[in-house]
């Protein structure tokens, strides 16, 4: 699956059986609210938490929600996310070409 065609499948979801989006706010606060949820699965299987009872390592789970919402917000705004990442790669590779093969503390 392409981005354009997740941003295509959301929308389909949306108008199908979601009713319609929740506003573009209330979408801001919901992604927070998964970056956290992927956060503590993070912090429990890299980090140095442990997973509390009834807690799984659900991480693939939590960066599709993730994505699934920055999906939602990309469609309200208007952004095509494939053009926007593509810009982005463009962006830091020539921002950063050098940068990080330079960078001592990333050579092993």
């Amino acid at each position: 699956m392409t981005i354009k065609e997740a941003q295509e499948a959301v929308d389909r979801w949306i108008k199908e059986y979601g009713v319609r989006y929740f506003s573009e706010l209330t979408n801001m606060a919901v992604l927070t609210e998964e970056v956290g949820e992927l956060a503590r699965v993070m912090a429990r299987k890299y980090g140095d938490q442990s997973f509390k009872e009834g807690e799984k390592d659900n991480i693939g789970e939590e960066m599709a929600d993730v994505l699934w919402v920055l999906l939602c917000l990309a469609n309200q705004t208007g952004v095509d996310l494939t053009e926007e990442l593509q810009k982005s790669i463009e962006k830091k590779t020539q921002r950063d070409s050098l940068r990080h093969i330079h960078n001592k503390k990333l050579m092993a």
